[in-house]
């Protein structure tokens, strides 16, 4: 039996018909095709399918398309505006963040959660709240250095790039 519901995601209202057992993960990827939500363990534990629903960071792999009918949701197709990465989009560019890439969107997005309520964390607080992010490529430092370049930049702060310049559209 199928169920239709109505979901904002970065900004676009779409409704759809679903199984009750689609998780949200799935019809972010599979029938919206935003694909850079990623599916790393489908048992909540690496954080790769992280997005914000109404403004809070979930797990998408832990939620039923259904439990998000009426929702805002926000994946990291949506953190970019009007062409212009968002700062922990150039953060993770000019600190790099990165390695394979594959745990990024996920760890932005719980990233984005922290310094939506704490506009100025320490590096514990940092990596406490990446707790439930795992990245199998790099040691943590530089995603911790990224975020850290992105608040300074989101309190206005100056910051002195250590990378290449970020390009300037987003992909």
């Amino acid at each position: 039996m199928r169920h239709t519901i109505q979901v904002t995601v970065n900004g676009q209202t779409h409704r759809v018909e679903v199984e009750p057992r689609l998780l949200l993960v799935e019809l972010i990827r599979d029938v919206l095709g935003l694909t850079g939500t990623h599916v790393g363990c489908d048992t909540s534990q690496c954080g790769a399918c992280t997005v914000h629903v109404n403004g809070e960071a979930v797990k998408s792999c832990t939620m039923f398309a259904v439990q998000a009918d009426g929702c805002e949701i926000t994946t990291i197709e949506g953190l970019a505006q009007d062409g212009q990465l968002h700062p922990l989009q150039e953060g993770f560019w000019q600190e790099h963040g990165l390695q394979c890439g594959f745990c990024t969107p996920g760890v932005i997005m719980a990233a984005a959660d922290l310094l939506k309520r704490n506009p100025d964390p320490s590096e514990e607080e940092i990596r406490r709240a990446l707790e439930g992010n795992f990245c199998r490529c790099t040691g943590y430092h530089n995603i911790v250095r990224a975020i850290q370049h992105a608040a300074a930049r989101m309190r206005g702060e100056e910051v002195v790039p250590r990378g290449e310049p970020a390009p300037t559209g987003a992909s």
